[in-house]
């Protein structure tokens, strides 16, 4: 596949990990997304024209797994069914824009998209996304997946778990999360912490009986 480089305008990124262009037509974003496929290390945030590109560090991983992993212990504690894709790549054609979340995941909406692949003109968005913020984006995501219309947005930057519920279409800081209700978020980055001293496993099962003190008896 070749691409008119002459369009193609690099935007100084805050970090080696980040690079950016702009002038890319969404034909040629979605033939570069052909010919690279799914199995690659880096990860895509494409808006009108803006495609970025993002190599994600040690730092930007770790909170992100252990978020997946207190979220499935969440769910198994409430005997609810969830759905976590990952990487899922959410894009829309009619809005010209597309992104790779940290990890993402359905679960009021679960049941109607199980087993299904995802066709986000006919589909619901995920019902939450996690962004992890070591690395600053050029790109606004927070104009990005309220245009995509995902109810519910969780990033942890600085130590701190921030929590957002999409109002109006404008993200709105919370201190609940309308998916897990009963989660008390403030103690969310104490076990991110933990699992760097004690393991991962063990920040998890601590994770579980704070969430079973919780939970009425």
């Amino acid at each position: 596949m070749a691409i008119a480089t002459s369009t193609l305008e690099p935007i100084p990124a805050s970090a080696e990990s980040l690079f950016a262009l702009t002038g890319v037509s969404w034909q040629t974003y979605k033939a570069l997304m052909a010919e690279v496929g799914e199995d690659r290390p880096w990860r895509i945030t494409y808006d009108r024209g803006v495609l970025e590109f993002r190599m994600p560090l040690q730092e930007h991983e770790q909170p992100k797994i252990m978020i997946a992993s207190l979220v499935e212990a969440l769910a198994d504690e409430l005997e609810i069914e969830i759905m976590q894709l990952g990487a899922l790549r959410l894009d829309r054609e009619d809005l010209t824009r597309a992104v790779e979340p940290d990890t993402c995941f359905y679960i009021q909406n679960e049941l109607r998209v199980r087993g299904k692949k995802i066709n986000l003109t006919e589909d619901p968005p995920p019902d939450m996304v996690f962004e992890s913020d070591y690395t600053s984006s050029s790109i606004d995501k927070f104009l990005l997946y309220a245009a995509l219309g995902v109810p519910e947005l969780w990033r942890y930057r600085r130590e701190t778990l921030q929590v957002y519920q999409l109002i109006g279409g404008k993200y709105e800081p919370s201190n609940t999360s309308t998916a897990f209700p009963v989660l008390p978020i403030a103690e969310v980055p104490g076990f991110i912490a933990q699992s760097q001293a004690l393991g991962q496993r063990s920040a998890v099962r601590l994770f579980r009986q704070r969430i079973r003190e919780i939970l009425p008896r």
